[in-house]
């Protein structure tokens, strides 16, 4: 999975969650937003973004352009992913599993937002330890970031696909 650089694209946006967040000095309290936001062309690109703002849309429209500059090509093999994959970010842990067709996005949260930006239709999910949302994106993000089907294999050992399949 490879950072890009997309400009005029169709992404389609998914706001995660909006916290308000607090920073207590000796004179008073300062309350400002926290949003996280992940965009996808629901096609193999999706980014994340975190923004930080006084009010709740200018965080989320910081959030929102952060996403767009941050965007990753994932492979995706007939509405599925390749192989399984386990990832692991911080306290989160991420394990993605391939489903036949018809089962659907089985995730809750902002793993869900994360597969249904991709463009996944079809996969098994489970998300373990830490539920902190952000952990979970980049945990989530890192084990596509993994998934490598038999083309890109036979690129990178160069050689034929019939060789990656029968040694």
């Amino acid at each position: 999975m490879k950072k890009t650089k997309h400009t005029n694209l169709e992404l389609k946006e998914r706001l995660v969650g909006v916290t308000r967040v607090c920073k207590v000095t000796k004179g008073r309290r300062y309350f400002s937003f926290s949003a996280i936001v992940i965009k996808g062309n629901e096609n193999g690109l999706v980014g994340y973004g975190f923004g930080k703002s006084k009010d709740a849309p200018d965080a989320i429209h910081k959030a929102g352009e952060q996403a767009r500059r941050n965007l990753y090509k994932v492979c995706i093999s007939n509405g599925t992913i390749p192989h399984e994959q386990e990832a692991k970010y911080g306290g989160a842990c991420v394990l993605i599993r391939p489903a036949s067709d018809g089962t659907g996005i089985i995730a809750g949260g902002p793993l869900r937002a994360v597969l249904e930006a991709v463009g996944l239709r079809n996969v098994l999910s489970k998300s373990k330890g830490s539920s902190n949302h952000h952990n979970i994106i980049k945990a989530t993000i890192k084990a596509l970031s993994k998934m490598r089907d038999v083309y890109i294999i036979a690129k990178q050992r160069g050689i034929s696909i019939k060789r990656v399949y029968h040694g």
